[in-house]
């Protein structure tokens, strides 16, 4: 008989892959970075990053959703400050059927604290939306502006942001994913280039945008490798237009 197996099997659960403890558990340790995270942005973009590459790597999608599902077993294992503001993230921001699951594993751990601005994870409401044309071979730019809902207190919790989505003119998939943290200076640039007759913009409907992103970002088609990252979070800034 070996008592700290059976020690280990009676309180914690077995995982869908035991195959990726390791890199389960190279997630509970990286999840450290997040205590020095200056914001809300940082942090779902860094999060974006961490299940991304989980996405990546899984060969089908009952695998992509075994694999968030043990992540997220041992991230409330771990039972960290780090590793609870990382299940708040997933619950606010990661892929829609892994949010409850992540949202009960984060309130199971109340005695562990998290930074102040975990309350404003995926807590924004969508901006003017823009269609930015460079031409026929270019295909379509899509950007949508996003603010933080504001604190009690009327502080935002957040800065002004922009997602940034590239489109092919011929199929609608991505090939650019960019998220702008200093809106003001994205649209300045733009209008120059139009005035310079490099490219026209106009004001996009939001619900229009939200087809068009929802179906782009979900798409089964291989993306350039500078997509993945942030895929996860511009799904979900899709997702509340």
């Amino acid at each position: 008989m070996r008592p700290e197996r059976n020690a280990r099997n009676s309180t914690a659960p077995d995982l869908a892959l035991p195959g990726l403890r390791e890199v389960y558990q190279a997630y509970v340790r990286a999840a450290a970075e997040l205590e020095a995270m200056p914001g809300p942005l940082q942090a779902e973009l860094w999060a974006s990053a961490q299940l991304a590459a989980l996405e990546k790597a899984a060969p089908h999608e009952a695998g992509h959703r075994m694999a968030v599902g043990d992540l997220i077993a041992e991230l409330h294992r771990a039972r960290t400050p780090a590793t609870r503001t990382f299940l708040l993230a997933i619950a606010a921001m990661g892929p829609e059927w892994s949010r409850r699951a992540a949202a009960k594993a984060a309130a199971a751990l109340t005695k562990t604290t998290t930074p102040s601005w975990t309350d404003a994870l995926g807590k924004v409401t969508p901006g003017p939306v823009w269609l930015l044309q460079e031409g026929p071979l270019d295909g379509d730019r899509i950007i949508c502006e996003f603010r933080y809902t504001p604190t009690e207190a009327g502080d935002q919790a957040g800065p002004h942001h922009a997602l940034a989505v590239r489109l092919t003119p011929d199929t609608g998939i991505p090939t650019e994913i960019i998220v702008v943290g200093d809106v003001p200076a994205l649209m300045a640039d733009a209008r120059k280039a139009v005035q310079a007759e490099l490219c026209t913009i106009q004001p996009l409907a939001r619900q229009t945008a939200a087809h068009r992103l929802r179906s782009a970002l979900t798409t089964a088609h291989p993306l350039p490798e500078d997509c993945h990252p942030p895929l996860p979070f511009a799904r979900h800034r899709a997702s509340v237009l």
